[in-house]
């Protein structure tokens, strides 16, 4: 049939918007469920870790993933006493934060010529003068906050994950019933434990040394709330590209606010801003490397989806979802096509060759 094409067109542009729909009427329920999951591939690989400490080797591989659970929960419980914490703390100090960009604005007015410099006037004005930084402020941190009533649910999933996880090979081998189809499913999985839980492995040792090195950097400059903003750079470094923009950009607003001086906070800006190159152009390239094989442009418009369906859930689990996606697709002939769009670079020949279809 002539029509058959097109047909299949509309259907999959139908299925595809039935999905989306779907992504963001579930989003309370289906955020904490994939960070759980994608949870559980970074603590899987630190419990292979800690297998390789000294006296943690003898421990039972329960104890241990008990232990990083442990850990786990514990973090995100710190995380959310912090953020609730500072929440308070900076809704009772913006109104002076306020006060203190209104007087910068003020200051910049009386020095520059307005008739001369209006161009430059108006930029200041509508940068400054118009702002309602209590309402920036709470709205940036109400995302935070969704993210923060999570963690209790994400530790319970993880949780239970954890301990279904050993037998998960057998359940895999009896829902499919044929073999080599259970032998394709385990070998996907096994990839994408690989690689994932490499990947977020590192990615959090990389993000946790950025954290402390801006946290330094903060308290030296003696900027309000160091901690909390110490926490939100090492987070907003998931978020490839503008992660890292977005994490200089905050701190830095709220030390203008804060000392109402744009010199001050012009030198918190540079020296954020060189910590993030160091690690991002010199540490995170030796120790990841092109793990992922994503290419830039395939990441951004996974970012800006994710982002736009589960917001900054989104933008920081875009990644790991994409390259889970991504190992699936290029193991079947189907598909693989549109997973080889997606790498950064094809690997040499016969390196990564489609799996072939199997007769009957």
């Amino acid at each position: 049939m002539k029509g058959a094409p097109l047909l299949n067109l509309v259907l999959a542009v139908v299925l595809a918007m039935a999905v989306g729909e779907l992504l963001i009427v579930g989003r309370p329920i289906l955020v904490p469920i994939v960070t759980a999951v994608i949870s559980v591939y970074l603590m899987a690989s630190a419990t292979e870790a800690l297998r390789r400490i000294g006296l943690l080797r003898r421990l039972p591989r329960a104890a241990l993933r008990a232990l990083v659970l442990l850990i786990f929960a514990l973090g995100l419980y710190a995380f959310a006493v912090v953020v609730a914490s500072t929440i308070g703390e900076i809704a009772a100090v913006a109104p002076g934060y306020q006060a203190n960009f209104e007087a910068l604005a003020d200051r910049l007015e009386r020095r520059f010529d307005v008739d001369m410099q209006k161009v430059v006037d108006d930029a200041f004005r509508v940068t400054f003068g118009g702002l309602d930084l209590r309402a920036v402020i709470l709205g940036v941190l109400g995302g935070f906050t969704s993210v923060g009533s999570t963690a209790f649910l994400v530790v319970i999933y993880a949780g239970f994950l954890m301990v279904e996880q050993p037998g998960f090979p057998a359940k895999l081998s009896a829902a499919l019933g044929d073999p080599e189809d259970a032998r394709d499913a385990a070998r996907i999985l096994a990839q994408i434990n690989a690689r994932i839980g490499e990947y977020l492995a590192v990615k959090t040792l990389i993000n946790l040394i950025l954290g402390i090195l801006c946290l330094a950097i903060l308290l030296a400059m003696g900027s309000d709330f160091a901690l909390f903003w110490a926490i939100v750079i090492a987070i907003l470094n998931y978020i490839p590209y503008v992660g890292s923009l977005l994490g200089v950009a905050f701190p830095v607003l709220l030390s203008v606010a804060q000392e109402g001086s744009l010199g001050h906070s012009l030198a918190l800006a540079a020296m954020l801003i060189a910590a993030q190159a160091s690690v991002g152009n010199v540490l995170e390239p030796r120790m990841i490397g092109r793990q992922l094989n994503l290419s830039p442009f395939a990441v951004m418009a996974a970012l800006s989806v994710w982002s736009a369906i589960w917001g900054l859930a989104g933008a920081i689990l875009a990644v790991p979802m994409t390259a889970m996606l991504v190992i699936v697709l290029e193991h079947f002939p189907a598909t693989r096509f549109l997973a080889v769009l997606m790498w950064n670079e094809v690997p040499p020949q016969g390196a990564a060759a489609p799996p072939r279809p199997r007769d009957g």
